[in-house]
């Protein structure tokens, strides 16, 4: 109980200064773009960068990367199978599958990895699925859709080396397989500019909020309510099935999976919906609701998987 309260707490604080900063315009109209491109372009490549390049990789092969991969994909499956027939359009359908299956792993799950299961590096293999094999395809899919990458198969096979978020991904991974040891003098600077990618993506989120109606209306209702009930209820449920009746998982570790599929879609999927320009009221309103809705959730499975 006190994990989750404590996570969500610390959000809650820097959205909150995020939005006292749009409602009395320190930062000025272009604000939340400034910080968005700042996230996106510099800060989160090089977050991920050192976490991956100091990252064990061998959690890759470990029964909780499977039971993350598979719910993750059932419940992003799903709601592409929708926006396909209901026509929601490439870019928009990819953000409401990210807010579907990609939880808040980072600022979120972290802090309660520690103080519900007792263990930070409980949460590395769904990280590292994500960092590795989501995001990157991801923004791919999206780079694709906007047209950013049109030409000759092999200009398309180079997209995801020309995105800074894929880019900071493969490279940390390159760097953790080689087993290089990247030298202080190199580390430290990138770490540092690493530290500043939550509290501007939290921030940016803040600003957003500023002037914005409220969730759960207008064209993307749907959209949103969809994405919530997979993130909420549908992955955690799929992830209980998989680890007790697929791979038999008991205990600490069923408790693991159930707890880390319950988490709330990651604030920074609205930096990715902000820098495509597309599904960015659908990310903010699912990412909102599905986190007010996974306080509940996430004390429900402690209490009962606990």
């Amino acid at each position: 109980m006190q994990g989750v309260l404590t996570g969500f707490a610390v959000i809650a604080v820097v959205i909150g200064v995020g939005y006292l900063l749009g409602l009395r315009g320190h930062l000025g109209p272009q604000g939340r773009e400034v910080l968005t491109k700042l996230a996106f372009h510099v800060a989160s490549p090089a977050l991920l960068f050192t976490t991956l390049a100091t990252a064990d990789l061998s959690v890759v092969f470990s029964a909780r990367l499977l039971v993350t991969a598979l719910s993750t994909v059932a419940v992003a499956g799903a709601f592409v199978a929708v926006g396909v027939v209901r026509d929601w359009g490439v870019g928009r359908t990819t953000i409401g599958a990210l807010c579907s299956g990609y939880v808040n792993s980072g600022n979120l799950g972290i802090p309660i990895a520690v103080y519900v299961l007792g263990d930070a590096s409980l949460v590395a293999p769904v990280l590292l699925f994500q960092l590795v094999l989501v995001t990157p395809v991801a923004v791919t899919i999206l780079d694709l859709s906007r047209g950013g990458a049109q030409g000759s198969l092999w200009r398309r096979l180079l997209t995801p080396l020309r995105n800074p978020i894929a880019l900071g991904s493969l490279a940390g991974v390159a760097v953790a397989a080689s087993g290089f040891e990247v030298p202080d003098a190199v580390m430290d600077p990138v770490t540092l500019i690493g530290n500043m990618s939550v509290p501007a993506v939290l921030l940016a989120f803040g600003i957003g909020l500023c002037g914005s109606t409220m969730p759960l209306r207008g064209v993307e209702r749907r959209p949103v309510l969809l994405a919530v009930a997979l993130k909420a209820v549908g992955q955690p449920a799929v992830a209980w099935a998989l680890a007790s009746g697929v791979f038999g998982l008991r205990g600490p570790q069923l408790l693991d999976v159930v707890v880390t599929s319950a988490l709330p879609a990651a604030q920074n999927l609205y930096t990715y919906a902000s820098t495509y320009g597309v599904g960015e009221r659908l990310a903010r309103d699912a990412i909102l609701v599905s986190t007010v809705v996974s306080v509940p959730v996430l004390v429900g499975v402690a209490a009962v998987l606990g």
